[in-house]
């Protein structure tokens, strides 16, 4: 038989290192601890980290965004309700948002005209622009009678217009003194609701031809004013500057019981309340809130109610579980029955019923607390459970146990350290379910902690369900950033649970 091996030159067969002691090498790089390890492999998850990133901006966002608002959760505008987001100055620059604008349809002739009035009488054009027209036909008399409407896109804080409002004779006299000191116009001259066919909406100044409000022009197409120069019904002196064209006859304000009535540019009068021109980032809610400073109020508790639940239930679901993990047997057989009567408790039941009368001693939010701590620890003290039986039986306890360690220091000191990893994880991916699970409490109407808080997430998301079709920002704004808490959360959790796997420890994408 051929040897293959014959052809093998003599030189592959001679010692490499003949004259050499070879000794062990010093390890160029540097020992990796657990958690460090937990970190390199934490950040390969890109998803994870930005997730991570998300989280911090959406926490940041809780803390700053009510320290940077103009507004605190006690001001409520009750004219300004469920209006658009609005920075003063946005609609003249043209970008199109933040402008304060709305689209409405099906807007006549007629329509228009009252927004051209509110523009001429107040300075400030409600109009930004007609978006579409439509001719609708009909039929009267066997005559075909086309008409035409248009969708007409307006800046809802302009469209305010004029309102009537109820003063006292100081504050009357108070906003005279703010319009010779600013030179913006606050009070307009009154109008006798006779003198414009009876027609009650206090945005209409001028001379009508009908009810209907349509307006009646002089030859040359001006508005002719309707305002009233009936000084015996004036409530208060008017001294201040008045409108172009006043011939110096018409009065600002009408007697009322002890106060006066007049009409006034709202959108002036909040300016003269305030001292700043409307800014509502996010627009404003039902309640006439800033939507910009309630999603960040809102935040901040469902954050801080689950981190504090989170920890409450880690610190119950540790022990407990640690002592069922560790002594097994008869103990964990009781422990375990216990936990299981607890878990078959319906939670909303729980909740309902600390609402009703534990609420009425210690408090809604501490009843609400109670009711989460009062199960939600099962699941922590499950986990816990397993992972001591896991370990408990390694080399390292059986050898400090060997050595006389106690058995509260083999289970803090050996078998709870080992079992971090996975407990922490555990936490961050309550965290989530926390938050989901207060924010439908409140939406559902089941618990309302507005009362002392001002509002919450759920009560916002409420809120805005019922008037989701005319202003959508109030839906939208708080659900989006729910949205990105919850799927960020989840994302996070995933990230830590991939990193604290011991079986994943050292490898390489």
């Amino acid at each position: 038989m051929e040897n293959k091996f014959e052809n093998i030159p003599k030189e592959l067969f001679e010692f490499a290192q003949l004259d050499e002691v070879l000794h062990d090498k010093k390890m160029d790089t540097k020992a990796r601890g657990y958690f460090a390890d937990a970190f390199l492999r934490f950040k390969k998850n890109k998803s994870s980290v930005v997730a991570a990133i998300i989280i911090a901006f959406l926490i940041l966002f809780a803390i700053v965004s009510p320290i940077v608002s103009q507004y605190t959760i006690n001001d409520k505008d009750i004219v300004y309700q469920n209006f658009p987001p609005y920075i003063a100055g946005m609609q003249e620059k043209g970008h199109g948002f933040f402008d304060g604008s709305k689209v409405l349809g099906s807007q006549n002739e007629l329509s228009l005209d009252k927004w051209k009035a509110v523009a001429k009488e107040t300075g400030m054009d409600p109009v930004i622009g007609i978006v579409g027209t439509e001719e609708v036909e009909s039929k009267h008399r066997g005559q075909t009678i086309v008409s035409k409407y248009y969708k007409v896109k307006i800046n809802q804080y302009y469209a305010v217009g004029v309102r009537s409002m109820t003063l006292s004779y100081e504050e009357f006299a108070d906003i005279q003194r703010f319009q010779d000191e600013t030179g913006i116009q606050v009070l307009y001259p009154w109008v006798e609701a006779k003198d414009i066919e009876g027609i009650t909406d206090v945005s209409v100044w001028y001379q009508v031809q009908d009810a209907k409000g349509t307006p009646l022009k002089d030859a040359d197409g001006n508005w002719i004013p309707a305002y009233s120069s009936n000084s015996e019904l004036e409530g208060a002196p008017y001294t201040s500057q008045r409108i172009a064209g006043d011939p110096g006859t018409w009065i600002y304000s009408a007697r009322k019981s002890g106060a006066v009535s007049c009409r006034l540019c709202y959108y002036n009068y909040y300016i003269y309340k305030n001292g700043y021109e409307p800014h509502y980032l996010f627009g404003t809610n039902v309640m006439g809130q800033d939507m910009f400073m309630a999603i960040g109020i809102g935040a901040r508790f469902s954050l801080v109610f689950a981190v504090i639940v989170s920890a409450i239930n880690l610190f119950i679901g540790t022990i407990y579980g640690s002592i069922q993990g560790y002594y097994g047997g008869k103990i964990d057989l009781v422990l375990d029955r216990i936990a299981d009567v607890l878990s078959g408790l319906p939670f909303i039941v729980c909740v309902t019923l600390f609402k009703l009368h534990l609420g009425q001693k210690v408090g809604m939010v501490p009843s609400f607390m109670f009711a989460y701590v009062l199960t939600g620890w099962i699941g922590m003290a499950a986990l816990v459970r397993k992972q001591f039986y896991r370990f408990k039986g390694q080399e390292y306890v059986l050898a400090a146990r060997t050595l006389g360690a106690s058995d509260r220091r083999l289970m803090f000191k050996h078998i709870f350290p080992n079992s971090l990893g996975t407990i922490v994880t555990s936490c961050a991916l309550v965290i989530p379910g926390v938050i989901s699970s207060e924010t439908t409490m409140a939406y559902l109407g089941i618990v309302d902690l507005s009362s002392f808080l001002g509002t919450t997430m759920g009560t916002l998301m409420a809120q805005g369900q019922s008037v989701a079709t005319t202003s959508p920002h109030a839906m939208i704004f708080p659900s989006i950033f729910l949205s990105l808490l919850l799927i960020s959360f989840n994302l996070f959790g995933n990230g830590l649970r991939d990193a604290f796997n011991p079986s994943t420890r050292g490898m390489e994408d």
